[in-house]
């Protein structure tokens, strides 16, 4: 026998409340601020994430505070990267995050020319960013020079250079004294001749900054290898001139130095 069905009548739901017209407004207000919040973040974030990982390891201009304070302390005017008379400096593009717009040398392009007179980018930077404390020649750490692909070096092979370094048509400027002290001329326009390559020694701005040794003392053996000493600036003439390609001697930059202290 079935037990009779719970005839007890069901109290119905309350009906939701409808809401204004003005509290949809308010709360499509909260959303839309919410929503803008959390792109602000994360826009903050993204901005920041290349700079905090070092994702882009910059060679700054010479006289450049440490990275973090150099960072803080450029307003990216620009004023370096017009007075530079090489046209060595220029300004990070917007995958950099926060670090758009802060200049940087690209030595392999184009060297600081760091035979320049006054140091004219460091006299240019209005807040310090680049000081002339820092930038005098004995005491600038741009970055350091590193034999980072010894098999490439042709002086590591024992053979000599004829010809231009980086091709006719590269556009990289370097002074060179024998013609013309005051006026650095396209390296395209230099050709050299040397038994054994020493082109990162004989362009070196910095007297016994760099030198090669040779690498044994068997009679006849033309190898030699470059070696980079602590009164190297980091200039990047060395990564410039090397004819070998990609470049056999490169810089660290001094925030990458920094970084591994």
């Amino acid at each position: 026998m079935t037990a009779p069905a719970d005839m007890t009548p069901k109290k119905e739901a309350p009906a939701k409340k409808r809401l204004t017209r003005r509290e949809l407004e308010r709360r499509r207000l909260l959303l839309r601020s919410l929503g803008a919040g959390v792109a602000a973040v994360a826009a903050g974030l993204v901005g920041w994430f290349p700079v905090a990982r070092h994702m882009f390891d910059r060679l700054r201009p010479p006289g450049a505070l440490a990275e973090r304070e150099f960072l803080a302390a450029c307003i990216k005017c620009g004023q370096c990267v017009q007075v530079c008379p090489v046209e060595a400096i220029k300004l990070a593009d917007g995958d950099e995050g926060f670090g758009m717009g802060v200049p940087y040398i690209d030595p392999r392009a184009q060297a600081c020319d760091f035979s320049c007179d006054a140091v004219q980018c460091v006299l240019a930077c209005p807040t310090g960013a680049l000081s002339h404390l820092i930038a005098r020649k004995e005491e600038v750490t741009m970055g350091l020079a590193r034999l980072a692909r010894p098999a490439q070096c042709l002086a590591v092979q024992g053979l000599g250079f004829k010809g231009l370094a980086r091709g006719y048509d590269f556009e990289g400027l370097m002074r060179q004294e024998e013609i013309d002290r005051w006026t650095p001329i396209p390296l395209a326009a230099y050709p050299y001749d040397v038994e054994i390559c020493d082109l990162c020694v004989r362009e070196c701005p910095i007297e016994g900054a760099i030198r090669l040794e040779p690498m044994t003392n068997v009679e006849g053996d033309k190898r030699h290898v470059p070696v980079v000493a602590s009164s190297c600036v980091g200039c990047g003439a060395c990564e410039m001139v090397c004819p070998a390609e990609p470049a056999a001697i490169v810089i660290d930059p001094e925030v990458t130095r920094e970084r591994a202290a």
